[in-house]
């Protein structure tokens, strides 16, 4: 026995050496796997617009100027998640005065009760080329419906200026219809179309 002892005392330590260097590994590769950012919409590259038909003429293009929102983004895995867009109702335009009072009135955005209006969403699909499908829900005169966007995640890297050296860029559109809220102003006759497309554009920085 006493022959065998060293070999055997020599393999049992190379086990243990090895044991601890997967362990030292698996801990270093977990370590270093990325993990999911929060991103914050940057108000300053934000853009979120609608058309919607106009008696069959035309489709009027309009815009909120205020909203503010949030996501987490993992860029290894391209888990997206925790997606949040809060706009502000009475900060719409579409650059005619009397048209815009008549949307923040009751007949259709209310914004006085409503003031906000809410898009969220837990996850989203992806889909080939960066892009992704987002199966989120819309908060609208106080009614959640769901919306679904589409997403291209276009661009990821370092900022050419400004105090914030990351930045991320995005292009989204859907559509829904606003009957399904309870916003009927307008429908039945055709005047105003009962379709609104969405489109949205932003740049988010890391929060």
């Amino acid at each position: 026995m006493t022959g065998l002892d060293s070999p055997l005392r020599a393999l049992t330590g190379l086990t243990l050496l090895l044991l601890a260097c997967a362990m030292a590994l698996g801990v270093a590769v977990r370590g270093a796997a990325a993990e999911p950012r929060r991103f914050a919409l940057d108000p300053e590259h934000l853009s979120i617009a609608f058309l919607v038909d106009h008696i069959g003429f035309a489709k009027v293009l309009g815009q909120f100027r205020e909203a503010r929102g949030s996501f987490t983004f993992d860029e290894a895995t391209g888990a997206l998640g925790d997606i949040r867009i809060e706009i502000d109702a009475a900060s719409v335009f579409t650059n005619h005065a009397k048209r815009d009072e008549h949307l923040r009135g009751s007949d259709f955005l209310n914004v006085r009760e409503f003031p906000s209006l809410v898009f969220t969403a837990s996850g989203a699909s992806a889909l080939p080329g960066r892009r992704f499908r987002i199966e989120g829900e819309l908060e609208l005169l106080g009614t959640r419906r769901p919306v679904t966007l589409e997403a291209a995640w276009n661009k990821s890297g370092k900022y050419p200026f400004g105090g914030n050296p990351y930045a991320m860029g995005v292009s989204a559109r859907g559509s829904f219809l606003r009957s399904a809220f309870g916003m009927t102003y307008a429908v039945d006759n055709g005047w105003v179309g009962d379709e609104v497309e969405l489109i949205i554009e932003f740049e988010a920085r890391p929060d």
